[in-house]
């Protein structure tokens, strides 16, 4: 349940190509939702990280479905996928690399092994796409051929995350918010990476009866978040949700958003935030270099400079809904699965050097690495 995993959803709903899915492991809830928009899954089954008896399986499935484009998604699926793509003999192979951080690959270190890995399968590779300027800078810096790189930013299905007052009051209700109180939220992977322990450590002083903290989303390190806060003394204002797929109703019944993140490659999450209409502060998010908007302030990344920013937003109380025009305009998921499918017909035409048709391609999807510890993840 996680970023990727739901980008690739949103793009098999916008895609104007004939699609199928391949999980390497554990399907988990996206895979359902892709099922029940009419989209064929398949669960390859592995085990464990290295289990190389996966790539003759996957080489003979890609072969049987005749597929034009193989699509990988997460470090597993580059791995597995492209090299096994082309032993099937597909005409064109893409990557997309949504999380490539200073010092780990999605959540892997990265090693010379990780890196050797990833580099190597990448000669089986057409094309990159990066879904930020930064990531790209860093896919070159890491040895990655910059000719191969396409720069196309993840999508939003705007309806998705549209804000809903009759949600605002349910979720409200359900969680034991007070209607008229001040929500803090912070949604996404229980991960220490995400930084939710410094968001607790940070607003617990500020909280009581009409201020109160939502943490959206789960994770391994979701125990001692809690203790966390019941050791700071505010478990009674500091509410765990848990995993939660409604998330338009998730953020509508926030006032303000935080994210502080120790790294990122993109910040879809403080998108969607600004999409649904609620102010964010954030460490870092790469996808709102160049976009002008006081809806969005970048706060540091320390104990009392994220209290004194937080401090801030509730002194002037619950800001009006608005929206940011530019995230629109940039960002909608027509366009971006627009330049994704244009892509693959242009790797397409040239591998073939044929005039353009239209092609039937195939996501590898690398498994649903947040949810299920297989090896080394």
């Amino acid at each position: 349940m996680g970023g990727a995993e739901l980008q690739l959803r949103s793009l098999l709903q916008h895609t104007r190509h004939q699609a199928d899915v391949v999980t390497l492991y554990n399907p988990g809830p996206v895979a359902g939702m892709i099922s029940g928009d009419g989209v064929r899954v398949r669960d390859l089954g592995m085990t464990r990280n290295t289990e190389l008896s996966a790539l003759p399986r996957l080489t003979r499935l890609i072969r049987a479905g005749g597929y034009d484009v193989v699509h990988t998604h997460l470090y597993r699926s580059c791995v597995y996928g492209r090299l096994a793509a082309r032993l099937a003999g597909t005409p064109v192979v893409v990557t997309t690399e949504h999380s490539i951080g200073a010092t780990h690959l999605e959540r892997r270190r990265m090693t010379l092994g990780v890196r050797a890995l990833y580099l190597g399968t990448d000669l089986c590779s057409d094309a990159t796409i990066a879904v930020s300027d930064a990531v790209a800078q860093r896919l070159t810096g890491w040895g990655v051929g910059a000719r191969k790189i396409e720069v196309i930013p993840n999508g939003l299905d705007f309806a998705r995350v549209a804000y809903d007052g009759a949600a605002r009051d349910r979720v409200r209700s359900e969680l034991g918010l007070p209607p008229d109180a001040y929500v803090i939220g912070v949604l996404g992977r229980l991960d220490p990476i995400k930084r939710f322990d410094l968001v607790i450590k940070a607003a617990a002083p500020l909280l009581d009866d009409q201020h109160r903290l939502l943490v959206v989303g789960d994770g391994r390190i979701r125990p001692e978040l809690e203790a966390q806060a019941r050791h700071l003394g505010v478990a009674e204002p500091v509410t765990f949700a848990g995993e939660r797929h409604d998330v338009a109703a998730m953020l509508s019944a926030l006032d303000l958003f935080v994210a502080a993140s120790e790294q990122e490659t993109f910040g879809l999450s403080v998108l969607e935030a600004l999409v649904n209409g609620i102010p964010a502060l954030y460490t870092t998010c790469p996808a709102l270099e160049g976009i002008e908007t006081e809806r969005a302030r970048r706060v540091p990344g320390t104990l009392e400079g994220l209290r004194g920013e937080i401090a801030a937003e509730l002194a002037g109380g619950a800001r009006p809904r608005e929206g940011v025009p530019t995230i629109r305009e940039r960002y909608g998921i027509e366009a971006v699965a627009r330049r994704v499918d244009d892509l693959y017909d242009r790797l397409m035409a040239r591998r073939r050097g044929a005039r353009h048709r239209p092609v039937r391609w195939r996501p590898a999807d690398a498994g649903h690495v947040v949810s299920t510890p297989v090896g080394g993840d």
